[in-house]
């Protein structure tokens, strides 16, 4: 499979690591928006949002518990934003499902400050 984030969790690819079990890996971003800005990915290959079935959502709940882990161990207490592109338009670049966690600023509501 010819999937970056695969590679990355494979090890291929290197990636500053921050938090991996045996369900998902999370790293920051190479082209950081905020001053926290990282991003957590099942190790699963899922390609987006809409391919998340009865059989594989245990992982995606797994992903929000990291964020919250993460999120404590990082003191986000101010606050951030959890983020998902689902397809071509809503901007997804990587066909393998992936949640950008954003904090460190204040931001506001829009499409094109936010992701």
């Amino acid at each position: 499979m010819d999937c970056l984030f695969c590679k990355i969790i494979n090890g291929e690819i290197p990636s500053k690591k921050i938090y991996e079990d045996e369900k998902v890996y999370a790293f920051y971003d190479i082209s950081p928006i905020a001053p926290v800005h990282f991003l957590v990915i099942p190790k699963e290959h899922i390609s987006c949002a809409s391919d998340i079935t009865p059989e594989n959502s245990a992982v995606i709940a797994h992903v929000f518990e990291v964020i919250a882990h993460l999120a404590k161990e990082l003191k986000l207490e101010n606050g951030y934003r959890v983020i998902t592109n689902n397809g071509d338009d809503a901007g997804q670049t990587v066909k393998h499902i992936h949640f950008h966690v954003i904090a460190g600023k204040q931001m506001g509501w829009s499409a094109e400050q936010g992701a």
